[in-house]
């Protein structure tokens, strides 16, 4: 809850690597970012800054992974640049409830870190100089997820502006957050689900349980608004989140299970579900990543992760098929459900995340899982 624990490179471009800036210190295995076609680069293996062999075939799916990249991004800029999303069999524009009707690039702003990362920057500054000109989320004139506009949008720009240093983008992230503060206020400061810009009213999903708030929605707003109080100065970002911790940290968890639903009246636990798919995925990665981010000084965060996961293992949400095969299951009423969602594939991700930065002995176990 300290900003000054924060790791202080994160908010200083001065200490950005210069060479992610720099066009001409791209790594010539990827290619040319101009000019990429279908033809993989000639095999070859040399040593990386650590003094390791890159392998013909590392280089070789590097090379892939940004061919990829670049196909997907001249797809949405050719047939549906500016939109939220783009059906690709159709070839057109298209947005989900979640964003409302209004066109606010959520694709071209989730893209930007992307974008970046792989060294397209003809196509980041395509992106950018379409935030500059067109991007306006007050245009927005219909509800929209609290949950998507924070991850998508203020996320997205805070990608990007850690990544480039543009002043851009923080200015875009911090009136998106200031937007969503209506959202805030209830009696547990939890933010709702939706939110309409026009007239500041919030509300919760109808179908969650009652209007309950979505664990998963309310757990999944810390990174992005610790690093806004880092950059800003503003303590209210992170005041707010912290708030939220607190308010799950010291809800009452039967066997220190977090369910997927909190009441709208007591802001206690509602309806008996558990997942590390829908409605609760994310709130678990950002605990771990909460920790990473403040260089490890997060100590609640990282014992609020241990203890979760923990508890969810002991209540065998995570078993080996007798195919051998490992799966997450959800929980509904106290017994497992025997079922792993798509969305909690990412936890394949965390678990190794968890292993390569344990400090509770479990580095083989996570591992292993």
């Amino acid at each position: 809850g300290d900003p000054s624990k924060l790791n202080p490179e994160l908010g200083d471009p001065s200490k950005l690597n210069p060479e992610l800036g720099d066009p001409s210190k791209l790594n010539l295995e990827l290619g040319d970012p101009n000019h990429i076609d279908d033809n993989t680069p000639q095999s070859f293996s040399k040593e990386n800054a650590e003094g390791d062999v890159v392998g013909t075939a590392d280089v070789e799916r590097r090379y892939k992974i940004k061919q990829m990249i670049k196909h997907a991004w001249d797809g949405y800029a050719k047939y549906a640049f500016g939109d939220n999303e783009l059906k690709p069999v159709s070839r057109r524009g298209h947005s989900a409830a979640i964003f409302g009707k209004t066109r606010l690039g959520a694709t071209l702003v989730d893209s930007l870190d992307t974008l970046y990362i792989a060294g397209l920057y003809d196509e980041f500054n395509q992106g950018r100089d379409w935030v500059k000109d067109n991007f306006n989320i007050e245009q927005a004139n219909s509800d929209l997820s609290v949950f998507e506009v924070n991850i998508r949008f203020i996320g997205g720009f805070l990608s990007a502006y850690a990544l480039s240093g543009d002043e851009i983008f923080k200015e875009r992230a911090v009136s998106i957050a200031e937007k969503l503060m209506p959202a805030f206020n209830n009696p547990f400061g939890f933010p709702k689900s939706l939110i309409n810009f026009k007239t500041g009213t919030s509300k919760n999903w109808a179908w969650a349980a009652g209007g309950s708030f979505v664990l998963a929605e309310i757990g999944t707003l810390h990174l992005e608004y610790q690093y806004l109080t880092q950059i800003t100065g503003n303590p209210i970002y992170l005041e707010k989140v912290q708030n939220i911790r607190t308010r799950l940290k010291e809800t009452s968890k039967p066997d220190g299970l977090y369910y997927n639903f909190l009441n709208p009246r007591t802001g206690g636990r509602g309806q008996q579900t558990i997942s590390l798919g829908a409605l609760g995925d994310s709130f678990y990665e950002y605990l771990i990543k909460s920790w990473l981010i403040t260089s490890k000084n997060d100590i609640e965060a990282r014992d609020m992760f241990y203890d979760a996961i923990d508890a969810i293992e002991s209540k065998t949400h995570v078993f080996q098929t007798p195919h051998g095969l490992r799966m997450v299951t959800g929980h509904t009423n106290g017994r497992s459900d025997g079922q792993m969602q798509h969305l909690a594939c990412f936890s394949g991700g965390m678990y190794t995340l968890a292993s390569h930065h344990a400090v509770n002995d479990k580095s083989d176990h996570y591992m292993e899982i």
